[in-house]
């Protein structure tokens, strides 16, 4: 079975795994954060989807936390899927595992290959193309806070996005509504938001690309994004999770923090923007 070995610890995440496990729980009581730790409240959905950011756990980590607490309301899924975008450009527009595991400083995750066989089938835009996900970091992120969940014991479905139009995600969505139906599942968009930009402007974009989100206007989203220049890097993953949350009932979006690299490093001057929003 192939291993996919971690590209990003020791830069994005601690390498050691104590380490890293005491920050992504100080991330849930930072004064970014929730403040309060998993597990939330039980919930009686079949399905929980979230929009959380990617970047280093100290810059972004509190406000993944919040997306996190309201994932660890869902016990036991059946299913894990992290819709990301593909920064290098590497491989196919649109890409998944077959089969496999992901492995990070807190052991291994398994790729469902029931899912991605799925996935594949009900769309050919998806490829199987493990290269592509290779030194990719926005996915990866997530998983550490996902196993301080779950442990090991879910699988999940990993999907690359180097194609991030609206069209790709609509059919993306589609197909990844046909996949996820009939079982246990959690969505997951891993998105940051405005790069390198004073947090006051920053602020307002984001504000503005949000809005469209919290209304569920996918292409008041595109055309915000364009007519902003809004430098959302996972722009595809929110679009496809949003309409993929709406098709399976989940149609009331809630922000639950928007913050600044500037909230953590006092640099206001260029910051990123990160979102934690949950759809219920």
């Amino acid at each position: 079975m192939s291993v996919r070995k971690a590209a990003v610890a020791g830069q994005f995440y601690p390498s050691d795994p104590e380490e890293l496990s005491e920050l992504i729980d100080g991330c849930y009581l930072h004064p970014l954060g929730p403040g309060a730790e998993p597990p939330a409240k039980e919930t009686s959905a079949d399905y929980v989807a979230v929009v959380c950011p990617h970047a280093g756990y100290i810059y972004s980590g509190p406000v993944a936390a919040h997306s996190y607490l309201h994932v660890s309301s869902m016990r036991n899924p059946d299913l894990i899927v992290v819709v990301a975008p593909n920064h290098y450009g590497i491989g196919s527009g649109v890409s998944t595992f077959s089969e496999g595991e992901w492995e990070t400083p807190l052991g291994r995750m398994r790729v469902d290959q029931r899912a991605s066989r799925m996935l594949t089938e009900l769309s050919d835009i998806v490829s199987i193309d493990p290269g592509a996900h290779r030194l990719e970091h926005s996915l990866e992120v997530q998983l550490p806070f996902l196993q301080k969940i779950y442990g090991s014991k879910v699988p999940f479905l990993p999907v690359s996005l180097a194609f991030q139009d609206e069209e790709t995600t609509s059919a993306l969505a589609r197909a990844l509504t046909g996949t996820v139906k009939g079982r246990r599942a959690v969505l997951i968009a891993s998105s940051d938001l405005t790069h390198y930009e004073t947090a006051s402007a920053a602020k307002e974009k984001d504000t503005a690309l949000l809005q469209q989100v919290l209304k569920m206007d996918v292409k008041g989203f595109y055309s915000t994004l364009e007519r902003l220049e809004v430098t959302a890097c996972g722009y595809g993953a929110i679009s496809t999770v949003l309409q993929a949350a709406r098709a399976l009932g989940l149609e009331k979006p809630e922000l639950l923090r928007y913050a600044t690299s500037g909230e953590t490093t006092g640099d206001n001057l260029q910051v990123v923007g990160y979102s934690a929003l949950r759809f219920v």
